[in-house]
């Protein structure tokens, strides 16, 4: 419940936000339905238990300068300043194509929100990531071609934030053709994962792609993490997150799309404090794609996409045919389910990944994002077809609408 003091703030806040940085206090609801703040446990049930979902993109309350078009599939959330920013992509589809937007709004209460930044190049824009550090806020994304039949990333951008609705110009970083996937601070220290390769994902050439683990002390200038050691994981993987446990053990989520010598789905993988940039990996048949982990008292949980077919595993285990027929095989066969976003939980010990939970989701679905509330509690923004249309396969889930919506997440404390 709001005391009084919490109402006032909020009243003073609406009455600043006409000029100048718009003061703000954040909070979320648990349960939707009465506005930010309303923290009503009881309508989560037992825990781990997720609320009803609110839709965000689009709603009433975005500013006209961030308008969504019919695909709303990419997005990050960070608490920055008091405020909850919010990056996304819009475009017709979920394909690339020359007409996508990024843009960046924030809020005090999740149902009004300023507009920050807003940006277009004529060509595809993804992975939007969020990375409020030492007091200043990054954005970084990815650059890519302009056909809908091929994925073609050119190397990423950064802006920062400079004020209320002020970013600097857009300017690239890193090396050539990298594709950002998780920017994150860590006990006070910032990383960026990335991958290159993507490119040829697709080709059904057995590409060979790179997970660079990088950090930065001004945001805009990355170097390894581990000296000289920018490489952590080689062979058919891309989208990574990772976690540190409090003895500085190392646990990772990769997908691992395009197949090497342990097979297709994800990697699983270990590095100890001592050798931090040696990662020790199990093959797991199913695809966490949109991997986020995220740490719960000793666990470590995962949020990714669960493939709705009999068995949910990508790789198929059709070891007769060639590396490349496979990959395609296994790709063709996953765009004809639908999809969910679920919490998983990972064991650091034996890698196995186990289900917790659905999270509201159908059709496209899963680019997770989230902010931590505490008491067990996760504020998660997430994409998916319409929660109340059909349960549609993917393929037709990418054709058509999608939209953005947030839940809490509640997981036991104990």
């Amino acid at each position: 419940m709001r005391t009084l003091g919490a109402w006032l703030w909020l009243f003073l806040a609406g009455i600043g936000c006409g000029g100048g940085e718009p003061p703000c206090a954040w909070e979320a609801c648990a349960c939707l339905g009465s506005g930010a703040g309303c923290v009503d446990e009881s309508c989560l049930g037992a825990a781990p238990a997720v609320s009803p979902a609110t839709q965000i993109v689009p709603s009433a309350g975005l500013p006209r300068e961030a308008q969504p078009q019919d695909a709303n599939n990419n997005l990050d959330v960070v608490v920055h300043d008091g405020r909850l920013f919010l990056a996304f992509r819009t475009a017709p589809s979920h394909f690339a194509s020359a007409t996508v937007e990024l843009h960046v709004v924030s809020t005090c209460d999740e149902i009004t929100w300023e507009h920050e930044w807003s940006y277009t190049l004529g060509t595809d824009l993804r992975e939007p990531r969020l990375l409020s550090f030492d007091g200043r806020l990054f954005l970084y994304f990815a650059v890519l071609g302009d056909s809908s039949f091929t994925f073609e990333p050119k190397g990423m951008m950064v802006t920062e934030r400079l004020g209320h609705g002020r970013f600097t110009e857009p300017e690239w970083f890193y090396q050539e053709e990298f594709i950002p996937w998780r920017a994150k601070v860590v006990d006070g220290v910032p990383y960026l994962l990335a991958y290159n390769g993507g490119g040829n994902i697709y080709s059904g050439e057995g590409a060979v792609l790179e997970v660079h683990w990088l950090t930065t002390a001004n945001g805009r200038d990355f170097v390894p993490v581990v000296p000289d050691q920018p490489v952590v994981l080689k062979g058919g993987t891309s989208e990574t997150d990772f976690v540190k446990l409090d003895d500085g053990t190392i646990v990772a989520v990769s997908r691992n799309e395009e197949g090497d010598d342990l097979g297709w789905g994800s990697k699983i993988c270990r590095a100890e404090a001592a050798t931090p940039g040696d990662w020790q990996c199990r093959s797991d048949p199913k695809k966490y794609d949109s991997p986020l982990l995220f740490r719960h008292g000793s666990g470590v949980f995962l949020i990714g996409r669960r493939h709705l077919s009999e068995t949910g595993d990508y790789d198929l285990g059709l070891r007769e045919l060639s590396h490349e027929q496979q990959t395609q095989r296994y790709q063709l066969d996953y765009w004809n389910y639908p999809k969910r976003c679920s919490v998983w939980q990972v064991d650091p010990v034996t890698l196995e990944v186990t289900l917790v939970l659905d999270l509201p989701s159908k059709g496209d679905t899963c680019f997770p994002t989230l902010a931590e509330l505490g008491d067990g509690h996760y504020r998660i923004y997430n994409y998916s077809s319409p929660l109340e249309g059909e349960d549609v396969d993917w393929v037709t889930g990418q054709v058509n609408p999608t939209r953005i919506y947030a839940v809490t997440l509640e997981l036991p404390v104990g």
